[in-house]
């Protein structure tokens, strides 16, 4: 036994110790990629001299330190913030469903938050020339909650939870529907927007939207890691959880709240991005050999952002200078996994 648990407490530092790795080497390979090359060295004297070099004390190639401070860092941990708060939210709906191809934009979350952001954007710019950040997190935040509320009516009726997947579509071609149905009735700037948005992108990243969706994202993270007990009693059914005095109504009802928020967070300043909320939780319950959530919670967070990292990476550097969106590229990593989880399911 104590040779199991070894091996067990090996096995999840080397990953957590690979995660961290891998995440450095994106973010120092995700700088250092572009139309400008910047060696690494001068990477590392930048980021880490950074208040020595406006003071002038260090010289610095004035370009290469903008195209660093003011484009790649922003926008690669804008990447990587929300690409954790995505994978975090699966890993939720995935608990709460007890469904492993749940997930924000299987489910139609992800939609509906769109639907909402693109009501708002239209109706206020009429009068605004620019939407304030607060509402269109709170506008995402809505929508999330909306089409969750028709998932979880629709899920009580049904016996088959699979079907719920369905259902999830369903919802999401829909609020696809009344999105572009809007959009004919926007402005041309607007409709090019909202149209450049939808497609998932952290191309307009700066600095106030990575402060704005850490403030968000990790105190919820947080939170999230605080519940890992209850949520490891959930898991294993409700009865259990009961007995271990889990208030199982108000439970659900805060995962809900977690996941949305997350989920929300991510549309808002990124777009509906698919995918990662499905595919990042199984590959860490695939590296870790365990689904206890105190190891799943912060190995889904670390190894999304990898993953958004990475995928943008590539969105903004195959076929430079034309850039990607990054929605697309996790779709192409991210549905070869769905696929494989799902002819794994069925295997008996």
């Amino acid at each position: 036994m104590n040779v199991n648990v070894k091996l067990n407490t090996a096995r999840y530092c080397a990953v957590f110790i690979s995660l961290f790795a891998l995440f450095v080497l994106s973010v120092i390979w995700s700088i250092n990629s572009g139309s400008v090359s910047i060696p690494v060295g001068e990477i590392w004297r930048m980021i880490f001299h950074k208040g020595a070099i406006e003071r002038g004390e260090l010289a610095a190639d004035a370009s290469a330190f903008n195209i660093i401070w003011k484009i790649r860092l922003p926008r690669l941990m804008l990447a990587a913030v929300l690409g954790g708060a995505l994978s975090l939210s699966g890993f939720l709906l995935q608990t709460f469903f007890r469904n492993p191809i749940a997930g924000p934009f299987v489910l139609g979350i992800s939609s509906g938050a769109k639907m909402f952001l693109a009501v708002v954007t239209i109706a206020l710019s009429a009068w605004i020339p620019t939407v304030p950040v607060a509402v269109t997190v709170a506008a995402a935040f809505l929508g999330s909650m909306f089409t969750m509320m028709f998932a979880l009516l629709f899920g009580g009726r049904l016996k088959n939870m699979s079907m719920l997947l369905v259902i999830g579509i369903m919802i999401s071609y829909i609020c696809s529907a009344v999105t572009d149905f809007l959009i004919n009735f926007a402005k041309e700037a607007d409709i090019v927007n909202l149209t450049h948005w939808s497609m998932g992108s952290f191309s307009a990243a700066s600095w106030r939207d990575v402060k704005i969706s850490a403030l968000i994202v990790l105190p919820t993270f947080l939170c999230v890691f605080l519940l890992s007990k209850p949520i490891s009693a959930y898991a294993l059914g409700e009865g259990y959880a009961l007995s271990l005095g889990v208030n199982v109504r108000r439970f659900r009802v805060l995962l809900i709240l977690l996941s949305s928020v997350l989920s929300a967070c991510v549309t808002a300043f990124a777009g509906p991005i698919s995918f990662v909320g499905i595919a990042v939780p199984h590959i860490c319950r695939i590296l870790l050999k365990s689904s206890k959530p105190i190891l799943m919670v912060p190995a889904s967070f670390v190894c999304g952002a990898v993953f958004c990292v990475f995928c943008d990476l590539v969105a903004r550097t195959v076929f430079s200078p034309t850039e990607l969106s990054v929605g697309t590229v996790t779709s192409a990593i991210g549905a070869p996994i769905v696929i494989w989880l799902m002819i794994n399911l069925k295997k008996p």
